[in-house]
Parts: C-alpha cells; structure tokens; sequence
C-alpha cells in the first residue's frame, strides 16, 4: 500500500482471502487448527502478506491485560556491547509497558533451545541479531513480529532491519590509514559467516584499492583474544610477502589478540606497526597504547531497535537510516616507519 494510505484492517484481510473475520483472527492467531482447513489458512496468511497486514498487538495486549515482552535475540560474543543493546532496548521497552527477555544464543552463532514452551504464544515480537539468526528457527522467532539488528536490509527476514553505519565506519579507519601513509594492510577479519562482517571486509578493499600502491591480505579469526592472536601471528610471520605496516580488525577483541602477537614477534605499536579496532568497548583504553577504533553507540543501537519494533506492532513504518559512528583516534596508529 502507498505510504500514508489507511492500515489494512481484518476486514480488508476477509474479504481478500474469501473468509470470515473470525476465520482471520483464528489463522492469526494461530488458533486455527482443527477449525479451518490448512488451505484456507495458508489463503488467509498469504492474503495478510499481500495487504501488509499486522494485528495491532500493543492495543490487543493492552485490552486483554496481558502483559507485553519482547525477546531480543544476540550471540554470546562481545557480550558488553550486546549489554548496552539491551539497555537501550530495555528503556525504550518501559516508556511503552513493555518487558525485554534477553537471549543470548549459547554458542554464539547457531541454534539455540526455544526459551518459553510457546515462543509466539508468550512473545509480541523479537529483536535480534544477525549474528543470532540461527536461534530465530529454533524460537519460531521469524514468524513473529521481527525485526533486525545488523542485517542485510535486502535480504532480512525482519519486517525491519535496524544498522549502524558500519560502512562509513570502516571507510573512517581506512582514510585515516592511508592519511597516514599506509599501504601494506592486513585484515584481521571476523571468521562469522555475518552481513556486517561482509560488509567490513568489502568496504576496506574497496577504499584502499581506490589508492594506487596498496594490497590488503585477510586472516580470519575466530572473535577470541587467544584466536586473534594465534591468527595474526601466523600472518605476521608469513615470509611470503613483505609485513604489513597496518593491521585492521573487525572488533576491539581481536585487535587486544593482535597486540599480543606483535608484542610476541618483538615489535612495537605504533612505531613498527600500526592496529585498528570497531566498537570502543572498554577494552580500548585498557591496553597500551590505547587502541584507535570506531565508537558504536550500543545503547542508541537497542533504543532504535526497539523503536522500530513499536512502529512494526501499531502499522507504523519505522524510521530510516543508518545509525552514525564515529572514528575515535588513539595512541595505536601512527606513520609508518621510513625503511
């Protein structure tokens, strides 16, 4: 439907599917089986999905009495950037009588046990993750209200999708680099299968092939300071090319990993190397030198994901727009050395 035009309502959802409306509350519902046909469900279904059709579950909820929750979903990694997701999230939750349950996956990434014997009977919708995609089937997550954070607004399974400007985040680092005379940089890359780790690794080739003289090699590793390190002292090490003055890590989590690699190899940041992080967790300023990395407004980042779940519950379109970021410039990069 145009924007601005009336929400489709139950009615318009009958009279597409050929039922009635109490056929469409109980299809909707999910009350249907064993009193309309999976034909005429899947007839009712399809015709929500044509009309962009959502039952108005926050004024459902609030004629009931039921108590209103929200799930949000996210992997068990850089779990302190994930906390001030659900801090924002939570807030947001509480000026509209809202709970948030958070969910981490247990692994991280994969499938994960359903937390509530009916996930879509006892949820009114789910924030997640993309890096938590997983753990939706498991849930039935992705057939409730859904939307999603760091994820492909092309290919989501969310009727939203929620992002930081992560691109222009690593378009920040890699001017500041190559700003800084760079040419040689190796990729400590986030070994997830995940859109906004994608995204991180497009962007920076694409920005340092744009300057004549310059390569970029990528070592995956898992999100680990042990794994970090174990990978970017294996690619440090490597005889086969001449060492990378610059070292570009997808978080702040692998770049405290490849401190400890170059430290191990006998060389100095900045003066024979230079690191880069993304996200300014707590971390960055806890090593030496403090870490140049881009800051991610987690909280803001739960905050908007929550205000666009509210907006996909009352019909509304959410907001759009890529949350900003920011490049913060610490101790950790300098020129490279002249040799």
């Amino acid at each position: 439907m145009a924007q601005g035009s009336t929400r489709p309502t139950s009615r318009d959802v009958a009279q597409a599917a050929g039922v009635s409306q109490a056929a469409v509350s109980l299809v909707l519902g999910d009350k249907w089986r064993g009193r309309v046909s999976e034909t005429t469900a899947e007839r009712v279904r399809q015709a929500a999905r044509d009309l962009g059709y959502r039952p108005n579950l926050a004024a459902r909820n609030l004629r009931l009495g039921h108590t209103r929750t929200v799930l949000l979903v996210v992997p068990a990694l850089t779990t302190e950037f994930f906390a001030g997701v659900y801090t924002g999230a939570a807030r947001i939750a509480a000026e509209h009588g809202f709970g948030v349950v958070l969910y981490p996956s247990p692994e991280g990434i994969g499938p994960a046990r359903d937390p509530f014997a009916s996930a879509q009977a006892a949820l009114d919708g789910v924030i997640a993750s993309s890096m938590a995609a997983d753990a939706l089937t498991a849930i039935r997550g992705d057939q409730l209200p859904l939307v999603m954070l760091d994820s492909d607004p092309h290919g989501s399974l969310g009727a939203a999708t929620v992002n930081l400007d992560i691109t222009d985040g690593v378009r920040q680092v890699a001017e500041h680099l190559l700003g800084l005379g760079h040419r040689r940089f190796l990729h400590l890359a986030a070994d997830i299968p995940s859109w906004t780790f994608e995204v991180r690794a497009r962007e920076l080739a694409a920005r340092v092939g744009e300057v004549p003289g310059t390569s970029v090699r990528t070592a995956h590793a898992p999100i680990s300071i042990d794994g970090a390190r174990s990978a970017a002292e294996t690619a440090l090490s490597a005889p086969s090319a001449p060492r990378p003055t610059a070292l570009v890590c997808d978080d702040d989590k692998l770049a405290a990993g490849a401190y400890k690699a170059v430290r191990r190899l006998g060389l100095r940041i900045p003066d024979d190397i230079s690191v880069t992080g993304l996200d300014d967790l707590a971390l960055a300023t806890a090593i030496d030198p403090e870490l140049t990395t881009v800051r991610l407004d987690a909280e803001l980042f739960g905050e908007r994901g929550m205000q666009a779940l509210l907006a996909v519950l009352d019909g509304r379109t959410p907001d759009a727009g890529d949350i900003p970021v920011e490049l913060v410039v610490r101790g950790s990069t300098a020129p490279p050395s002249a040799r």
